[in-house]
């Protein structure tokens, strides 16, 4: 009974925490994800074209360069051709599936992390890691389709005014047009980004033991009550470990993202890692990375706090 109450605790502190992180950030996620794609790209090239073809003279078009635009530009654009509504576009689905997959995702970190403890050295970064990479593997396998629609509503582009397809017509469509297949496309890319999931938390506890051999973690010796540098500290030791594993495993989001658009060249995840490569160039594998660490940092650090105050205020206490 009791583990069962624990249990339904982690799902209800994960689904909470990752509810207000998606809200806050929501934005920065639709500019990452309009960076990452191709239609970026083309562009940036067609301007480059015209542009460098003009200032020579005699209509002469040079090779583009692959600069990208930057995530102001991107947010200005989307603000005027689109309007302020598209800044949310894809939040619905976010919604949906972020509590959930929070919920599944802490629920089976907690629970791996009781089972590895049991089989190697307790709270060890080998324990770490593999309880990170279990959850992330069932949380990536179970929620693949409705993140698959979330970004598909997030790089569909209409004129400001016209009306966008909500999630179950964009769901709808993608059944229709690719079938069941469609909405696990990226699926293999979610695995490889599994990496940037250890490499977080195994930071993220060796920082948060820390903060605790160093008295900002731990609760209150005389009253086993948490102070606001309790939260505070968690919070840095959370947008700390996401800022290193964004910078580290970034691309598998750009392969995944391509991976995910509509009746694009790209078909397998090395397939497209190489054509991105040879025809971007490699830094087009961390564009949108800035939007990224601007958005994950601050909602990483919003997600692993709530998750830890819930289950604070809500586990039962020592009398």
């Amino acid at each position: 009974m009791a583990q069962s109450k624990d249990t339904f605790l982690h799902l209800l502190a994960g689904g909470c925490a990752g509810t207000v992180g998606a809200i806050v950030t929501c934005p920065l996620e639709v500019i990452k994800t309009r960076l990452q794609s191709s239609g970026i790209a083309l562009q940036q090239v067609y301007y480059s074209q015209v542009q460098l073809g003009t200032l020579s003279g005699g209509g002469v078009v040079r090779p583009a360069t692959s600069v990208s635009p930057s995530v102001l530009q991107v947010l200005k654009s989307i603000l005027e051709k689109e309007g302020p509504k598209s800044l949310f576009r894809g939040l619905g689905p976010n919604l949906v599936g972020v509590a959930p997959s929070r919920a599944v995702y802490f629920a089976s970190y907690s629970k791996a992390k009781e089972q590895f403890n049991a089989i190697f050295v307790p709270n060890s970064n080998l324990v770490h890691m593999c309880s990170a990479g279990c959850a992330a593997f069932i949380t990536n396998t179970m929620m693949n389709p409705i993140w698959m629609v979330k970004t598909r509503m997030q790089l569909e582009r209409r004129v400001r005014g016209s009306k966008q397809m909500n999630a179950l017509q964009c769901a709808r469509y993608v059944y229709q047009t690719e079938g069941i297949r469609g909405f696990y496309r990226g699926l293999t890319a979610s695995y490889a980004g599994i990496s940037e999931t250890i490499i977080c938390f195994v930071i993220y506890e060796g920082l948060k033991k820390r903060l605790e051999d160093l008295h900002l973690c731990a609760t209150n010796a005389s009253t086993g009550e948490k102070t606001t540098a309790n939260f505070l500290g968690l919070m840095f030791a959370a947008a700390f470990s996401k800022g290193c594993a964004s910078c580290i495993a970034y691309p598998h989001e750009v392969i995944r993202t391509r991976l995910r658009e509509e009746g694009s060249k790209y078909k397998t995840f090395c397939q497209t890692a190489r054509l991105v490569a040879r025809e971007e160039g490699y830094a087009a594998f961390y564009r949108g990375l800035l939007a990224q660490l601007f958005r994950q940092i601050p909602n990483t650090a919003i997600v692993l706090s709530t998750y830890e105050l819930i289950v604070y205020f809500l586990r039962d206490k020592p009398k």
